[in-house]
């Protein structure tokens, strides 16, 4: 990716130095107080941190966590993914100040699982297919234009040996509530995440395979929500799904086109894992060529969750619109019908075209659950068994009531599944907090 372009980023127009004080400091390590009490103090620091060394006003922003956790500033006191210099070669992303976001790789857990985010500039997007589109659909009109701000997006999707790490946090969690440690309580309630339940049928989610490195999939878009909300909690960075505006930017790469190589269907073979050449299930990720971007698999493998709501009368009245990122998210209302994207291993070439869409239908996938209601955390059924996600990182980090609406529940039906199965046992409920690593080192 040539990203040698400044990131558009409003210039700030008077400088501000943010000082990480003596108090603070304390207060991140003072043992008198469960970590997970401090998780929203925690996040309100990196925000207000994060958002100078992104408004570039010429100071060095640094995290500081409770002690024992990783440190997500580098040693220069640049937030992770910025460097002074620009690499010799990969991607990155200019900024104003003279700084470049630059690849990284986050360690996940106290493991050697480890995942690499990548810079994608910012820029206007623009969404939807035209009209004489080879295949198109309906739902993907009419066009409009989506300012981006610049952000970091995984270079692959959650892999199972990612998502069953998260998995595993079910049964550290059981026996933590047991022992009444980090239990959750009012004053860190909003600060609690659900791990999905024990799969009832495992050899059915599993039956095209749960090799470490394919996709994870089946999970429900709650579900991946809360996995990004427990990933940002052990690592104290702003982890999320892409809203479709990003996700549709990050998959072009740049380009115009129908896919992100070209309008030439003939090629998708080398970049993508489809009907046509993966009759069996997805292959690992990164089996393909990447995009323009680096970024792999965002045509086919699997459908990808984003955080918008789907229509199947498309865009609306967007026709010629230009929006800022925020305004341009149909923020979910329903318990199904969101948006994912992308394409997968059993779908046709057009299917995988950079501005496919597809909507969730909550009932029908999860048709084969035995549960009584219905599992909130888990799909059963085709299509599902192809839907996975991946998750991107703000280059501002947003607000606590910003990030709040991409992490929590947004419907009161899935609400009260998620509640009536924690009163009933199967589920549970704990703070995503760095300590959590320990208990994973246990576990194992």
């Amino acid at each position: 990716m040539n990203s040698g372009k400044d990131a558009p980023l409003p210039t700030p127009t008077t400088y501000h130095r943010v000082l990480v004080t003596t108090s603070m400091k304390t207060a991140f390590h003072n043992r008198n107080l469960g970590s997970s009490q401090l998780m929203p103090f925690r996040f309100l620091i990196l925000a207000i941190c994060g958002l100078a060394a992104s408004a570039y006003c010429g100071v060095d922003a640094r995290v500081w966590a409770q002690e024992g956790d990783t440190r997500q500033a580098s040693q220069t006191g640049l937030p992770l993914g910025i460097a002074n210099a620009k690499p010799e070669s990969g991607p990155y992303v200019a900024l104003p100040n003279g700084t470049y976001m630059v690849p990284y790789m986050q360690k996940l857990e106290s493991s050697d699982i480890e995942f690499e985010m990548i810079p994608v500039p910012g820029g206007e997007v623009l969404m939807g297919s035209p009209e004489d589109e080879a295949n198109r659909s309906e739902d993907e009109g009419p066009q409009f234009t989506v300012q981006v701000p610049p952000f970091w997006i995984a270079k692959t999707e959650v892999t199972w040996a990612q998502y069953k790490t998260f998995m595993k946090c079910y049964d550290i969690l059981k026996r933590l509530s047991r022992q009444g440690v980090r239990k959750v309580v009012d004053m860190n309630q909003s600060d609690a995440v659900t791990i999905p339940t024990p799969l009832y049928e495992p050899s059915h989610t599993y039956e095209h395979g749960d090799n470490p490195q394919q996709p994870a999939v089946t999970m429900t878009q709650y579900a991946a929500k809360q996995y990004t909300k427990w990933l940002s909690g052990i690592t104290s960075l702003q982890y999320r799904l892409p809203a479709e505006a990003e996700w549709e930017h990050a998959a072009r790469g740049g380009t115009k086109t129908a896919y992100a190589f070209g309008g030439d269907s003939s090629q998708l073979g080398d970049y993508a894992a489809f009907a046509d050449n993966s009759p069996d299930g997805a292959p690992n990720v990164a089996s393909k060529k990447p995009n323009p971007f680096g970024l792999h698999d965002m045509h086919g493998s699997v459908w990808e969750w984003t955080i918008d709501q789907y229509s199947a009368d498309g865009y609306g009245d967007r026709a010629g619109k230009t929006l800022a990122l925020e305004d341009a998210i149909a923020w979910p209302s329903t318990p199904d019908m969101r948006s994912v994207r992308g394409g997968g291993w059993q779908d046709p070439a057009e299917r995988l075209r950079s501005a496919a869409r597809m909507g969730s239908a909550d009932e029908e996938w999860k048709d084969s659950d035995p549960n009584v209601p219905l599992s909130p955390w888990w799909y059963t059924t085709d299509p599902a068994r192809m839907v996975g996600m991946r998750v991107v990182r703000s280059l501002e980090p947003k607000s606590p009531e910003e990030i709040s609406r991409y992490w929590n529940i947004d419907n009161e039906a899935i609400r009260e599944d998620v509640e009536f199965r924690l009163r009933e046992g199967r589920g549970v409920l704990g703070a995503a907090v760095p300590e959590l690593t320990q208990e994973f080192k246990r576990k194992k």
